[in-house]
């Protein structure tokens, strides 16, 4: 059992050899096999033995996890395009396994103390998916999307344009020309020196939080239509600031927020989780200098 686990503690290994390897970014870019044929088609039925070394096998579900310790962009690829290279790290990687095995350092303290804490994260994570799996039913995301919505209710944006100048007296002379007649775009084209104006210096919608207090505060002061009688000082310089919408942010649909939501119903299930089996069970805890520490609060 040892020697298996030692074996599979190689795929790593060679996972990481593969991934610091030239010619794996090269593997990303091969060329589909001649005839369009798919590499998929390739790989054979079953979990065959795919290598012996030194009389230790290695099967296809085996490439297939180490494949899925590589980066996502190679995780990606059909495993036939991947596959010798792969293959000959995770024969290097059982190699380098054998030969500390020879000097017995599955044996050593520091060896045994990180499969230990390695079985005890793998136990961990299991537990958790298992929990999460089924937990995690339909009903219950549809129960936190309600509960998302509450926590998130919409909120109030406008959509504004700006023009941005080094000094006060640039932005009151736009607004001299606006107070006259001109028109905002053309002049925030002219004269703004923001990235956007080019477009006008269209900000398109956002809400109070996501602007610096000062533009904030400026822009949803004004009515559609409006802009800003003085110039706005803030960080990047001197603005004049027109909007030409308010609404309310719309809230996201279920099928939007679902993948926030599931993390959200994960959160909470294994807080739950945690504080039922902490209520269970007999915790003793002791802070750097030795003296036990305060219970939990829970």
């Amino acid at each position: 059992m040892l020697s298996r686990l030692l074996v599979v503690a190689t795929l790593a290994l060679a996972a990481a050899a593969f991934a610091a390897s030239p010619n794996a970014a090269a593997g990303a870019e091969a060329p589909a096999p001649p005839g369009g044929g798919s590499t998929a088609a390739a790989l054979p039925p079953g979990n065959p033995v795919v290598a012996r070394v030194n009389g230790v096998e290695l099967h296809l579900s085996d490439v297939e996890a180490a494949q899925q310790a590589l980066p996502p962009q190679a995780q990606k690829l059909a495993l036939a395009q991947i596959y010798p290279l792969l293959l000959n790290r995770m024969i290097d990687g059982m190699l380098i396994t054998q030969a500390a095995q020879k000097e017995h350092l599955e044996q050593s303290p520091e060896v045994q103390g990180r499969l230990k804490a390695l079985e005890d994260r793998v136990i961990q994570q299991v537990y958790v998916e298992q929990l999460l799996k089924s937990a995690e039913t339909e009903d219950a995301l549809k129960a936190e999307y309600q509960k998302y919505l509450q926590e998130n209710p919409p909120r109030d944006e406008v959509h504004a344009r700006h023009i941005l100048v080094k000094t006060e007296a640039e932005a009151q002379s736009i607004i001299d020309q606006l107070n006259k007649g001109a028109d905002f775009v053309a002049l925030a084209k002219k004269y703004s020196t923001d990235p956007g104006a080019a477009e006008g210096g269209d900000l398109g919608y956002f809400t109070r939080d996501e602007m610096v207090p000062a533009f904030a505060a400026a822009a949803f002061a004004l009515q559609p239509g409006q802009y800003t009688k003085t110039p706005v000082k803030t960080e990047f310089g001197w603005h004049v600031i027109l909007v030409v919408d308010r609404r309310q942010k719309p809230s996201p649909s279920f099928a939007e927020a679902r993948e926030q939501v599931s993390r959200m119903l994960a959160r909470d299930l294994i807080e739950a989780k945690v504080k039922a089996l902490r209520k269970d069970a007999k915790v003793e805890a002791f802070g750097l200098d030795g003296k036990p520490l305060p219970a939990n609060q829970e």
